[in-house]
């Protein structure tokens, strides 16, 4: 039986409505495959505290305001993954890769030309239907 890992992932845009995505560094699992930034939930750590924990250590930021936005799962070969997707909707400070990963800020459109996890791909998804909506909204 594979292992279940639980992670979050953060969806944060800047005012161009572009959306952060890093790199994973050499030595890493999927090294070279970019991804929405976050990381593993410690046991018995809730989830809101796990996003602000991984931010802080990866980008160097302070998360001020975020929401739960939905949960998916993906099968790896070596693992099952329980990804749960937050939209910051405020933080202080500037993000830069503290782990020495690439930071790129992209459209979501965009973020298909880029060797994503396989795991986050639905996210893309999830946000092309945000801007869609608030495209037909706006007309």
């Amino acid at each position: 039986m594979k292992p279940t890992v639980r992670v979050v992932a953060a969806v944060i845009s800047d005012e161009q409505r572009r959306v952060l995505v890093t790199q994973r560094t050499a030595g890493k699992a999927l090294a070279g495959q970019w991804e929405f930034p976050g990381g593993k939930i410690e046991p018995g750590e809730p989830e809101a505290a796990a996003l602000r924990r991984e931010l802080q250590e990866e980008l160097g930021v302070q998360v001020e305001s975020a929401r739960a936005v939905f949960a998916l799962t993906h099968e790896y070969p070596e693992r099952h993954v329980e990804l749960s997707v937050w939209m910051v909707d405020e933080y202080s400070g500037v993000p830069r890769g503290l782990e020495g990963q690439p930071l790129r800020w992209e459209r979501p459109a965009a973020l298909r030309e880029l060797p994503l996890l396989p795991a986050d791909l639905p996210i893309i998804d999830w946000l092309e239907n945000l801007e869609l909506a608030a495209t037909n909204n706006a007309n």
